[in-house]
């Protein structure tokens, strides 16, 4: 599970539930004790004393909590063709609707359970509907991770022969000037030498006169992605295989058009179709 995926509405879910959960313990309602009156045998009932309630308003919203971040960290679950992320929205909807007609019909004065458990069902109610659509709470929960190594594929690192991204001699070039290397003399390059009887040097052809230089190699680098994105079966099927969660780096190992090749980190390879505000590593 990618945690990692997670925004800030899922934030807001998940502490709203913690919220639910404490008040299942607490009195769902409250009375004044007259006076000159012995008290002490009324005990006050929480949800756990009420199994419908409990299930239906208290449980029912942490376990929709559950499936919203569940569905989150692993994309692509589902249960009967519904994702799980939709499991949990209704949940969290029908906590927040036996709630309020709880509330309602109460004959007592409602406890702190019950004034505290409604607004807990507000508030994951809210955030779970709201966090696919408001900007702020689709914005990841934790800062994406530096990749491993200092310079990510496609950057600049230092000049070595085989690294990915460093400057290496043209096909059938010459490499620079050094010791050892063909055409220096003594580690300084060698001077062309006048050409016998007079004659004029006669300009030789180029070897790739008439063929079209070659298009510019694709190098591998790291991104990740501002939104949660699809990623598409590389036979061009429309049913994504995965998505692309923010906060989160992906390997691009070939260009596809427009597109990119991703690599998840399970090793599963697609088409990214949108690119627009990607982040390079």
């Amino acid at each position: 599970m990618n945690i990692r995926s997670l925004t800030r509405g899922d934030g807001v879910v998940i502490g709203a539930a913690v919220v639910l959960f404490i008040a299942s313990f607490l009195g769902l309602t409250s009375f004044d004790c007259p006076s000159g009156v012995d008290c002490s045998g009324f005990e006050k009932t929480n949800a756990w004393d009420s199994l419908g309630l409990l299930m239906s308003m208290f449980l029912s919203g942490v376990i929709g909590a559950a499936l919203i971040v569940v569905g989150r960290g692993m994309p692509g679950r589902k249960i009967a063709g519904i994702d799980l992320g939709q499991f949990g929205v209704a949940f969290c909807i029908f906590a927040l609707w036996t709630a309020f007609w709880t509330i309602i019909d109460m004959d007592a004065d409602a406890g702190a359970g019950m004034i505290l458990g409604l607004l807990a069902t507000i508030a994951l109610a809210a955030a779970a509907v709201a966090a696919p659509l408001v900007p702020a709470l689709k914005a990841p929960l934790m800062g994406a991770p530096r990749p491993q190594q200092p310079q990510p594929y496609g950057g600049q690192p230092q000049a070595g022969y085989g690294y990915p991204g460093a400057q290496q001699p043209p096909y059938g070039g010459q490499p620079e000037g050094g010791y050892g290397y063909p055409g220096t003399q003594g580690g300084q390059p060698a001077q062309p030498q006048p050409p016998q009887g007079g004659q004029q040097p006669q300009p030789q052809p180029s070897q790739g006169a008439g063929q079209a230089a070659p298009a510019s190699d694709f190098s591998p680098f790291w991104f990740a992605v501002p939104v949660a994105r699809p990623l598409y079966a590389e036979d061009g099927s429309p049913t994504p295989i995965a998505e692309l969660a923010p906060g989160t780096w992906y390997l691009a190992v070939e260009q596809r058009g427009q597109g990119l090749v991703a690599q998840t980190q399970d090793g599963r390879r697609g088409v990214l179709q949108d690119t627009t505000g990607i982040q390079r590593g």
